[in-house]
C-alpha cells in the first residue's frame, strides 16, 4: 500500500514538473552581436529637393525656446515626398492603399541589396536590370518572400553637394540611377516582394520621361523608399529592414525612418 502511494506521488511530481523555459527569441537577438544602421537623412532646409521650387519646401519655425535659443517646441511643414521618404501604393496607382493603410507586416522584411556602385560611376543614368537581379540570386539564392529590394549606387555622397544630387544636365534631364521598368516588372511578377528602395531621388532613373517604375511597383500595391542614406555598412544579403513612415491619414507617402538590422 505504501509502495503504491509512493508510485502515485512520484508520477504526480513528474507530471507537475515545470516545463523547460522557452527561448526568448527577442532577448536572444539583442544579446548577440547586432548592428543597427540608420538609412535616413535628417530633414532640413539644406536637404536637396526635386528641382522646380526656387527655395526649400521645408519650413521649421520655433514656437518656444530655451534660454540658449534651442527650441522647446516648434512647428514644421514639409511635402510628403521630401527627404528620405515613403511612397505608398496610392502615390502611383489609383484606388490603392494610402500610407496609413499599408499593412505593418509589410514594413519589416529581409533586405536585398543590389550593389551597382561601379556601374553608376561609369553611367549616371544606370538602371538596375533583370541581369543584376539574377546575378544577386546566383550569389545569394532566391529573393526571400516579403523582401525589400534596395539599389545601392553610392549616390548619397552627393547629398550635401547641392545640384549635383538631382544632377540636371545641359539636356534639361535629371541624371541619377534607378530601377528599370523590366527589373520592376520582374520583381513584381516573378518574386513576392514588399517594395523597393533607392539611395537616389526616385526609383525611376532621373532621365526617365515619366515614372513607369512607379506605376509598376506602386500600381501593384508595393511601396518605394527614396533618398535612402549610405548603405555601405549593409551586406548584400542577411540584413532586415524596419520601415517606419509617418502615418498620415489618406497620405500618398511621407517622411520615413528606415533602420537596417545587421546580425
Amino acid at each position: 500500500m505504501k509502495q503504491g502511494v509512493m508510485v502515485v506521488i512520484a508520477m504526480a511530481s513528474a507530471a507537475c514538473a515545470a516545463p523547460e523555459a522557452p527561448v526568448d527569441s527577442l532577448a536572444s537577438l539583442f544579446a548577440d552581436d547586432m548592428t543597427v544602421v540608420d538609412l535616413t537623412h535628417a530633414v532640413s532646409a539644406e536637404a536637396p529637393y526635386w528641382p522646380g521650387s526656387p527655395t526649400s519646401p521645408f519650413l521649421h519655425d520655433t514656437l518656444s525656446a530655451h534660454d540658449d535659443g534651442a527650441p522647446s517646441m516648434a512647428a514644421y511643414a514639409v511635402p510628403e515626398h521630401f527627404g528620405t521618404h515613403f511612397d505608398a501604393p496610392v502615390h502611383g496607382g489609383k484606388g490603392l492603399a494610402s500610407v496609413d493603410l499599408v499593412r505593418t507586416s509589410e514594413l519589416f522584411g529581409p533586405a536585398v541589396v543590389i550593389d551597382v556602385t561601379a556601374q553608376a560611376k561609369a553611367d549616371e543614368d544606370y538602371a538596375v536590370s533583370v541581369a543584376d537581379i539574377e546575378a544577386w540570386e546566383s550569389a545569394h539564392g532566391a529573393i526571400p518572400t516579403g523582401a525589400i529590394v534596395l539599389m545601392r549606387s553610392g549616390w548619397p555622397e552627393r547629398w550635401t553637394q547641392g545640384d549635383a544630387y538631382y544632377n540636371r544636365g545641359e539636356d534639361g534631364h535629371l541624371h541619377f540611377p534607378g530601377f528599370s521598368v523590366e527589373a520592376a516588372e520582374f520583381l513584381i511578377s516573378e518574386r513576392d516582394i514588399a517594395g523597393i528602395g533607392v539611395d537616389t531621388g526616385s526609383v525611376d532613373p532621373g532621365n526617365a520621361n515619366s515614372f513607369p517604375t512607379h506605376g509598376v511597383v506602386n500600381g501593384s500595391g508595393g511601396f518605394h523608399l527614396e533618398n535612402l542614406a549610405d548603405m555601405s555598412a549593409l551586406p548584400e544579403s542577411g540584413a532586415y529592414l524596419i520601415v517606419a513612415p509617418i502615418k498620415i491619414e489618406g497620405g500618398s507617402g511621407g517622411q520615413v525612418r528606415v533602420f537596417a538590422v545587421v546580425l
